[in-house]
């Protein structure tokens, strides 16, 4: 994949925190390739981020990317440079201690090596590749749930 890649994320948490499922759909031109994983015990604010990591993970010679996600809290934490203020206070949020600091320094990380931009999309609205992901996180939960 060397064109523009399109990634869709979701993480889906049964009984937050619980057994979760993460899932992406990396697309590129006429191209789509779908992963996901599944952890035995996790929140859904971890799925999501989750979600976006292993999605830029699965590229292979891609620059410019565009991550969908229904997901407020990681989408915000870009669009609005959340996670520029957290960076350059320790990795710590104004008010004390960063929820799932390992999983934003992993991304953070990973972000470095493309042209990035995050796009918000209304969750559970029709979306066909955004329901996808929505299907294949939950699917990844309920196997790991098993």
């Amino acid at each position: 994949m060397s064109d523009k890649v399109k990634i869709y994320t979701d993480g889906a948490c049964f009984n937050n925190p619980g057994p979760g499922g993460w899932a992406a759909v990396l697309i590129c031109n006429e191209q789509h390739k779908e992963i996901k994983g599944g952890v035995h015990h996790t929140t859904n604010q971890q799925m999501e981020l989750l979600a976006a990591i292993k999605g830029l993970e699965a590229l292979k010679n891609a620059q410019k990317v565009e991550i969908y996600s229904d997901s407020a809290y990681l989408v915000n934490a870009f669009q609005q440079g959340w996670i520029d203020g957290w960076k350059a206070r320790g990795w710590k949020k104004s008010s004390g201690q960063l929820s799932n600091k390992f999983l934003w320094i992993w991304l953070d990380d990973l972000r470095q090596c493309y042209d990035l931009e995050f796009v918000k999309v209304k969750g559970h609205s029709g979306d066909k590749w955004n329901e996808r992901c929505d299907d294949l996180a939950k699917a990844a939960a309920t196997e790991i749930s098993s």
